[in-house]
């Protein structure tokens, strides 16, 4: 596309905000909207030791995901499945999920999303 430019940037500078009602739950976004991507968000979550983030949906939208680092608990709808570094993660829209990790290390994960207008949660536990 016209006016579209190549961004490298260090995943390291880009600011670690806290993820709304998670726990010990950060989330930074390594390329999206600012950096000219036209179609998807590029996002690295941390939950660290003993944190979670509890179970939700968005109606509209999928995510794919990637574990870097750690292991954790993931819930997607009525199932619990343990993943861990190396694992991939699809989920449809509008599937309830929550993370938690129980662990003793920090776990790291990847997840990429449609760039929408519209971005909604519906959280579904406090």
């Amino acid at each position: 596309m016209v006016g579209m430019k190549p961004v490298v940037k260090q995943g390291a500078s880009v600011e670690a905000r806290p993820v709304e009602r998670g726990e010990k739950a950060f989330i930074q976004v390594l390329i999206g909207p600012e950096d000219g991507a036209p179609h998807f968000i590029t996002r690295k979550f941390t939950i660290l030791p003993g944190g979670r983030i509890p179970k939700h949906k968005h109606p509209s939208i999928e995510h794919e995901q990637y574990v870097l680092s750690g292991r954790m608990k993931i819930y997607l709808g009525d199932e619990v499945r343990e993943v861990a570094a190396g694992q991939a993660v699809y989920i449809p829209p509008d599937t309830p999920h929550a993370y938690v990790n129980e662990g003793d290390k920090p776990v790291e994960f990847l997840c990429v999303i449609p760039k929408t207008n519209a971005y909604a949660t519906e959280w579904l536990e406090d």
